[in-house]
């Protein structure tokens, strides 16, 4: 099969979404390399290591116009090259495919993250919340199949744009399969010692905005008078300087950010942690909790939506918005040796429901019923 792709974020976007594309690809190049992958990238980069392959072929712009309007050539023009190439189905990886690519009677499956600018506008401007509905409206009614990432954006899908269920296919996403292993002792300790840590500490992974929640993690560990360090790994907004704020009018010390640490530094940062909280408001999935559980330490994360579907049964569940809640998981956790230890054998089994194979598998079956 001829399989084309949005590879855009898969080039040059080095979080949630493109971390997604990037394994999408190399799981299909690496498990059905019987079929023909083309990558439509809206101009040249330097490929990644995985990209160099016999059955892959990197697609750019080749007019003037297209060259002078990537943007536009991704959303409007790329229909007619995908029938040029022959492609017998696309798939948009990140929320939206081509205007247009219906007309040309291509087969199409478009994956949506989530609908988080729906459900809580009030944290998007109008203008992105404009743009972002106008594709993924577009995608999931013009789309042969679409993936949700969860039974809960499944559920917004239906719920927003009123999209038969029957339509939507629901395929977990997995971690990078470098959480799979376990990190050796030289690896941990050179991690210890270029960011200066001790093991033990409490870590927090994500982009440091108020959906993420960080605020009430720091405010947990300050009226439970918990001393472990917190180590707050993500890109920092707006929302992290009045999270800073309150560390300095309480004049925490426990706390340490951590930004632009490379991917192959996580596992061992994981790895060395005692306890793994994501209070995160709303998700689409949550992939930090997968990467914590395959990293072996305790999740406590939050109750509903989709968080259970990837924490689950012997995560711990809390309210994002109850302090005492988030202070008392916290120390139970730490102070219960036996259901610590629990919750990392049952986590880890859990975890390894989202390997790669299966996902590949399961993206696989989507295919076969786009084209059939």
């Amino acid at each position: 099969m001829r399989i084309g792709f949005d590879a855009k974020r898969a080039f040059f976007n080095y979080s949630g979404l493109g971390n997604y594309s990037r394994n999408t690809i190399q799981y299909l190049h690496r498990y059905y390399p019987e079929n023909e992958y083309f990558l439509y990238i809206p101009h040249k980069s330097h490929a990644p290591p995985f990209m160099d392959s016999p059955v892959q072929q990197l697609v750019y712009p080749e007019t003037l116009i297209s060259k002078l309007f990537p943007s536009l050539w991704r959303s409007c023009l790329l229909p007619g090259k995908l029938y040029s190439d022959k492609i017998e189905l696309y798939h948009g990886l990140s929320n939206e495919i081509p205007f247009g690519i219906h007309k040309y009677k291509i087969k199409s499956v478009v994956t949506i993250h989530d609908l988080i600018f729906l459900r809580f506008p009030e944290w998007y401007n109008l203008t992105d919340r404009m743009i972002y509905k106008r594709k993924t409206l577009y995608s999931c009614r013009k789309a042969t199949r679409i993936i949700a990432i969860s039974n809960q954006t499944k559920a917004d899908i239906i719920e927003f744009y009123k999209i038969n269920p029957d339509k939507i296919d629901v395929v977990y996403q997995g971690c990078d399969p470098q959480f799979y292993q376990e990190t050796t002792k030289s690896q941990k300790e050179e991690i210890l010692k270029k960011y200066n840590l001790s093991a033990g500490y409490l870590l927090n992974v994500g982009t440091i905005e108020e959906r993420k929640n960080l605020m009430n993690i720091i405010k947990a560990l300050h009226s439970g008078k918990i001393s472990e360090t917190l180590v707050v790994i993500g890109r920092q907004t707006r929302y992290a300087h009045i999270v800073k704020k309150y560390i300095a009018a309480y004049q925490l010390k426990n706390i340490r950010f951590l930004e632009n640490v490379p991917n192959q530094d996580l596992p061992s940062l994981y790895q060395m942690a005692s306890l793994f909280i994501y209070p995160s408001v709303f998700e689409g999935f949550g992939i930090p909790i997968l990467e914590a559980l395959f990293s072996r330490i305790p999740v406590i994360t939050t109750s509903g939506g989709c968080f259970r579907e990837a924490g689950g049964e012997y995560s711990i569940y809390i309210d994002p918005g109850n302090i005492e809640q988030i202070s008392n998981s916290i120390n139970e956790v730490l102070n219960n040796n036996e259901l610590r230890v629990n919750m990392i054998i049952k986590g880890y089994d859990h975890a390894l429901r989202f390997n790669d194979r299966n996902i590949v598998q399961n993206i696989i079956n989507v295919y076969k019923t786009a084209v059939d």
